[in-house]
């Protein structure tokens, strides 16, 4: 089992920066893909980046491609979410995800059924 727990949400500027934090508690984080994934009413929940266990590779929607950066600590159990020049359409709900499926431990998935652990989710405004 593995829980997760979101935080550094907020209301922020157009064009502002904002560091989201996962806390993961759990023996077996380290060997885990993670994923960020945000919401907003009405919509479906999108992929947003992805890291692979050892955080050799990163993944990212083409939305924030240049602008967020996802990294982790398998030491604090930690994965973060770099954003910056956010934009008002980022804002959204935000969620950390891990996938427990070694398979895909080193290719991780973009579709959120692939995941089977979730955050509560943090909530990101981006005022313009």
């Amino acid at each position: 089992q593995v829980q997760l727990v979101e935080s550094g949400g907020g209301l922020v500027q157009a064009g502002g920066s904002l560091r989201l934090s996962c806390a993961a508690s759990g023996r077996t984080f380290s060997s885990y893909a993670m994923g960020w994934f945000r919401q907003v009413p009405g919509k479906e929940r999108e992929f947003v980046a992805a890291i692979t266990w050892s955080g050799a590779r990163l993944y990212y929607a083409d939305s924030v491609k240049g602008r967020f950066t996802i990294s982790r600590d398998n030491v604090k159990n930690t994965v973060a979410l770099q954003m910056n020049s956010l934009k008002p359409e980022d804002t959204a709900v935000y969620y950390c995800a891990a996938d427990s499926s070694l398979r895909r431990a080193h290719v991780p998935g973009t579709n959120p059924s692939l995941y089977d652990y979730w955050g509560q989710g943090t909530q990101v405004t981006v005022s313009s």
